[in-house]
């Protein structure tokens, strides 16, 4: 069995995966507080793991908001994790529980989850996007995780784009600077408001632009949106549709470009428990 581990800004996630890949056990817990030190969040870590591991368990996968080491396992600078700024995580974990420990970006594990999901496609080149509190990318090229140096490759979301990136206009941070939620205005959009459905033909114009760079970047055959915002692609699709083919000057290539959105909250863990 595999134990998968999502670390998000919001919630920690577990999952416990058999033989099969079928998911037998999972749990959700809220996320480390800020301002926690660095021993309270190991120790709740080691708790929470603790209560997962049986003697069938031979992996721990972890998907961590942050740039790392992945032979070592060294984790730098995690996002929303202030404490976490250099620690040797996997050696620590090895030492407590005697089963390898992998860990990666979380948006590489959505990735890997994501091309696992639609592995019978087969598409050799694949981009896997979060859009949520902030934008995640992650590269699997036949059937691979392409890490870079430090795990980091394909941080799009961190690009200069008008005043601040593009993470800041396609995901969380472009409604809270309008004074409202994603899920708020999918709300009001689903009732047919003007007002909410103007917002998404809006912030759909902006995730075009993220998409139109990534088309540069990597010309995906298969690109697959996920994370919160992903959930109202219906609202944005037109108009992110209509920013690509005013932008992006390889029309062929939007032609073949297979885009996907998919909304299960299990993708990240599969991704981080099938690590190698």
């Amino acid at each position: 069995m595999r134990l998968g581990i999502d670390i998000g800004g919001t919630n920690i996630v577990f999952g416990l995966f058999g033989e099969d890949g079928q998911l037998v056990r999972s749990a959700s817990v809220r996320s480390f507080a800020r301002d926690a030190s660095l021993e309270s969040t190991l120790q709740s870590l080691q708790d929470r793991i603790g209560e997962f591991l049986t003697p069938e368990v031979t992996s721990i996968g972890i998907g961590v908001p942050s740039a790392l080491d992945r032979e070592t396992g060294v984790v730098y600078n995690a996002v929303n994790i202030p404490s976490w700024q250099n620690v040797p995580l996997k050696q620590i974990l090895e030492a407590r529980f005697h089963v390898p420990v992998r860990l990666n970006n979380d948006a590489n594990c959505f990735a890997l989850g994501a091309y696992r999901h639609f592995a019978e496609e087969k598409p050799q080149s694949f981009v896997g996007v979060t859009l949520g509190t902030g934008v995640g990318l992650g590269i699997v090229i036949d059937g691979e995780l392409y890490n870079g140096h430090n795990t980091g490759a394909g941080e799009i979301g961190c690009i200069r784009y008008l005043d601040a990136d593009l993470e800041t206009y396609c995901s969380s941070p472009f409604f809270t600077r309008k004074g409202t939620t994603c899920k708020q205005v999918a709300e009001a959009a689903a009732q047919g408001d003007p007002q909410a459905l103007a917002l998404f033909q809006e912030v759909g114009g902006h995730i075009g632009n993220l998409v139109a760079t990534i088309l540069y970047a990597y010309d995906p055959e298969m690109l697959v949106l996920g994370g919160g915002i992903s959930r109202a692609f219906p609202y944005f699709k037109d108009s992110m549709k209509a920013c690509l083919e005013k932008v992006f000057i390889y029309p062929e290539t939007l032609k073949r470009l297979k885009i996907r959105q998919i909304d299960n909250d299990e993708i990240a863990l599969i991704g981080a428990a099938y690590l190698q």
